[in-house]
């Protein structure tokens, strides 16, 4: 019989949240690879099952997928899990589950908890339309260089933080975002200190510092996607300051330099900047 790779989640805090399709798959297969075998053992433990485990990570060497490959070959079937909640949602997963695929194995998810639609769900956020963004990058540069990209993104942003960089990437926020941006900070879901903080990104960065209990755990930030006007810039400011440079300056110089003053995309600058010299 051919081998089969099950994608199962495991709770992210909360071991009620199990649910008994992944018990029972977790009991029945050949081999469980587990992003950490001494983590993932506790939970195990706790369910009452002694399937074989072994350490897999995307980072880690060729054996571990070859191990994998090779007990598919032979007709077993593997249990893929994550520290916590669904494997591959900025877990370990992507290369064995496409590697597995392309080698035409058959890969069933077994859906559970998922921290990014846990903390949408209960954010109050725009939910019809979202982006997850996994984690920022460590370093602040890069980190607002990452937000600079993402500033008038329409749809609302997910992003995971550790707690100890949660001040600093809250102040970048502020930085890009401005003040007054929406957003929902979600807290150890499901653990028994669940919190979510809500308000402008400036409440919410003022409540973390006056509470260092919010400094720790796992955390989720919901971000309010851009209102229409930091989309699309006031069209007359615009039309005013095309004016004013076209006066002055060759129509490409007056449109790099009204990108700079008001913002906006080149190619519709010029576009503009065409029909307004035109009607002069």
């Amino acid at each position: 019989m051919a081998g089969e790779l099950y994608v199962v989640a495991t709770p992210i805090g909360n071991l009620g949240d199990m649910v008994p399709r992944a018990v029972d798959v977790l009991h029945a297969v050949d081999l469980i690879a587990a992003e950490d075998t001494r983590h993932s053992g506790r939970l195990l433990q706790h369910l009452g099952i002694e399937t074989p485990m072994m350490a897999y990570h995307d980072h880690g060497d060729d054996r571990q997928m070859q191990r994998i490959k090779d007990a598919l070959l032979a007709g077993q079937k593997i249990a893929l899990i994550s520290d916590a909640g669904t494997p591959l949602i900025s877990d370990p997963g992507y290369k064995l589950v496409r590697e597995v695929r392309q080698s035409g194995f058959r890969v069933i998810p077994i859906p559970g908890p998922c921290a990014v639609i846990a903390a949408l769900s209960a954010s109050g956020l725009p939910s019809d339309r979202f982006s997850f963004e996994g984690f920022p990058p460590h370093k602040s540069s890069a980190r607002i260089k990452k937000f600079e990209s993402l500033a008038k993104a329409p749809h609302t942003l997910i992003f995971y933080e550790s707690p100890h960089r949660i001040v600093e990437a809250l102040e970048d926020m502020i930085g890009v975002f401005g003040l007054e941006r929406e957003v929902v900070m979600a807290r150890e879901l499901t653990k028994t200190y669940e919190t979510f903080l809500s308000g402008s990104l400036a409440d919410v960065h003022q409540l973390v510092l006056a509470d260092p209990n919010q400094q720790k755990g796992e955390i989720v930030l919901i971000l309010h996607g851009a209102d229409e006007e930091a989309i699309n810039p006031d069209n007359d400011e615009q039309d005013r300051v095309l004016r004013l440079l076209l006066d002055e300056l060759p129509l490409k110089q007056a449109v790099a330099l009204a990108a700079k003053v008001v913002g906006g995309q080149k190619n519709s600058l010029y576009q503009r900047a065409l029909v307004l010299k035109g009607g002069s």
